[in-house]
């Protein structure tokens, strides 16, 4: 399985981005861990504080996701920028260490016919292939 830590999206995918959609890719991306959508409400407040509407910032991170540019962890009701270059369609794995919130995101070949042969077999549509392990990472663990 192939491994890695969250990091920034290629400049190709953020071309013509919207001034939230962009604002909304920028803190994911240095926040460099899962962010929920009231805090980025709050971390999207211009100078005078004033915050945006919640519509507007679930709409921005909506397109995010859309676009593959980030990814919503189910576990953690929270965002974090996609840092792995993987297909649309490709199964993806979030490592997440529930000591110190690292998340790492992983694909794997292997695992992605494995999943299509399950879901085939089930005769099911898939519309997301996330899957969320929980644990201690290495460190975490002192290892």
């Amino acid at each position: 399985m192939s491994s890695r830590s969250t990091k920034s999206p290629t400049r190709s995918k953020v071309a013509g981005l919207t001034p939230a959609r962009r604002r909304a890719l920028d803190i994911l991306t240095q926040a460099n861990r899962p962010v929920g959508a009231y805090e980025m409400i709050d971390l999207m407040a211009d100078e005078e504080g004033k915050r945006p509407a919640p519509v507007s910032v679930y709409r921005a991170l909506g397109y995010l996701m859309d676009n593959g540019l980030a990814h919503r962890l189910a576990s953690k009701n929270a965002y974090i920028v996609c840092g792995h270059a993987h297909e649309a369609e490709e199964p993806v794995v979030f490592i997440i260490c529930e000591q110190c919130g690292e998340v790492k995101e992983a694909t794997s070949p292997g695992f992605a016919r494995e999943l299509a042969a399950l879901v085939g077999a089930a005769h099911f549509s898939a519309r997301t292939r996330v899957v969320e392990i929980a644990g201690r990472c290495a460190r975490c663990e002192g290892k």
